[in-house]
Formats: C-alpha cells, sequence, structure tokens
C-alpha cells in the first residue's frame, strides 16, 4: 500500500495511490486522519483501516491530480535521524574510507519540501548540492532493538533529496548547518508499506538526475549500515518513536566531488528515483 500527504482545494487529507491515481481516503471513512504523520501515529490498528478504505476505493474518491499539492509526507517528525557516508564509493569520495561506526545526525522540520515543491538555494551560498535517500518511517515505539526484529518496527519506506549546503558543512566539524537550511529537504511522495518491497529495502536501484542527467546511480544492497543494522545501532541510545523518519545516506556522484563540482541552481529540476518505492521530484528556486 502507498499512503501520501495532499492538500486539495476543500482541505488537507490523506491519499492512497493505487495503479490509476490518487484516492481520498476520508471520503471513504472520515474518521481516518488527514496526513500519514498522524495514520502512523495510530499504530497498526489505524493502518488496517485506512489499507481497507484504500482496498474499497470507488471512483467518487478519486482526486483530481492536477488541482492538488503534496505535503511534506510527515510534517513533523519527532525525529529525523540521518546517516552520513553509509556508502563505500560516496565516503570514498568525501576523503574518508568507510567506518566502523556510522556518522549519526539531525534534521528539523523546517528543512522539508514536498514532492513537486521547489528546494531554496539560500542567499548565503551557491553551493547547494543534492543527495538522493531512501529513508525509513517508525511505526512502533522501539528501544534495545535486535537485528532480527529490526523490520518489525517499520511503518513503510519513502524518499529523500537531502539537499546540503556544502560550504556550511564544512565550517566546522560539525555538519548541522549545512543539513538544516529551511528548505531544502525533499521528502515523498509517498510511504510505501515494507510488504511492497524486499526486507530492509534491500537491492534496489537508486538514481539521482539533474536536468535529465544522471548524477548518482547506487543500490541499497552497497549499504554499509544496511536497515537492520542502523536500527539496532540507533536503538542502543535512543527510543525511536512513531513518526521518526531515518535517512540511510547516499550513493557515490554528488556534485561536490565533480571536477569541476556541480551544484543546485533556480529553475534546475532534480529527481531522485528508487526502484519499487517511487520518484521524488523537485525544481530549484532562490530564497525570497
Amino acid at each position: 500500500m502507498r499512503f501520501s500527504s495532499v492538500r486539495t482545494p476543500s482541505g488537507d487529507t490523506l491519499a492512497a495511490r493505487r495503479d490509476d491515481g490518487l484516492y481520498d481516503l476520508r471520503r471513504i471513512d472520515p474518521s481516518l486522519p488527514d496526513g500519514v504523520g498522524p495514520l502512523v501515529a495510530g499504530g497498526p490498528d489505524l493502518m488496517a483501516r485506512a489499507r481497507k478504505a484504500a482496498e474499497g476505493a470507488t471512483a467518487s474518491a478519486r482526486l483530481d491530480e492536477a488541482s492538488l499539492r503534496y505535503r511534506p509526507l510527515i510534517e513533523r517528525p519527532g525525529k529525523i535521524i540521518c546517516i552520513g557516508r553509509n556508502y563505500a564509493a560516496h565516503a570514498r569520495e568525501g576523503g574518508a574510507e568507510p567506518l566502523d561506526f556510522p556518522d549519526v545526525f539531525m534534521r528539523g522540520a523546517n528543512s522539508l519540501v514536498a514532492h513537486g515543491e521547489p528546494l531554496v538555494r539560500p542567499r548565503c551560498s551557491n553551493k547547494f548540492d543534492y543527495e538522493g535517500e531512501l529513508v525509513f518511517v517508525v511505526g512502533r515505539k522501539a528501544r534495545h532493538i535486535s537485528q532480527a526484529d529490526a523490520y518489525g518496527i517499520i511503518a513503510g519506506y519513502s524518499i529523500f533529496n537531502e539537499g546540503s549546503i556544502r560550504d556550511y558543512q564544512r565550517k566546522a566539524t560539525q555538519w548541522t548547518m549545512g543539513k538544516n537550511f529551511d528548505g531544502t529537504g525533499g521528502f515523498g511522495p509517498d510511504l510505501v508499506t515494507p510488504d511492497e518491497l524486499p526486507d530492509g529495502a534491500d537491492g534496489l536501484r537508486l538514481t539521482t538526475t539533474l536536468n535529465g542527467e544522471v548524477m548518482q546511480d547506487g543500490n541499497t544492497h552497497d549499504f554499509i549500515f544496511p536497515v537492520a543494522k542502523v536500527v539496532a545501532i540507533l536503538t542502543e541510545a535512543m527510543t525511536l518513536e512513531p513518526g521518526d523518519v531515518i535517512l540511510t545516506g547516499t550513493p557515490s556522484g554528488v556534485g561536490y566531488a565533480r571536477k569541476p563540482p556541480v551544484f543546485m541552481k533556480p529553475g534546475d529540476t532534480v529527481e531522485v528515483a528508487i526502484e519499487k518505492v517511487g520518484t521524488l521530484r523537485n525544481t530549484v528556486r532562490d530564497e525570497e
């Protein structure tokens, strides 16, 4: 099943994507929440109700996609946790050998941008780089989870473009500043439930294209720290909660490592596509 958070002329709603389009689940069951965040927070029973509504959807609930806008898949996650340098080739293009323990850093909700909306290049820098990533969304409260049990805490998977302001990322030893400019992180369009994908979303091709040119071409099988390992490591330290979003790292081919470097600029179109998950598409504009 695939769920989206969308804004229609009549208000925000929870949508389900089927082969022939998007369906407004609140037209079928008005008691359902208005987006993916509260859906996931409501737990497995609510997810099951949403699935039942989607399976029973009729033409009267179909949405006119030309009249709607997407919202960030989860608009105010409790935590957005990022795993850095999780592909060996990307680590090496940045001048580092693969790590024995992952780099972990956080993003804030103000950085999120929906599918179809423009990413924002800030006034203070023209070094705005793309990073296509698989994300997973936590579906239940979890602490001290083994790798064997890790998949049971996942509500679904989606796509992220972790736009990074490279000069600010390197102004200090911590990356937080360069990863948290407002409006720099594309997120969506769908939450894809785990039953549609291989365990841990393993073996899926990921590409990032900039104005139609392939810049990144990787595979989730190349993770240094696969999804189950990431869950085990994170829950050693913290409680993961429903709606938390975990970014799993980006493959090689980022703009700053190219010769000459390639950065996103106003008017660009950037797409992150992950096999069986979908495509996240954003344009780029300058900060007003």
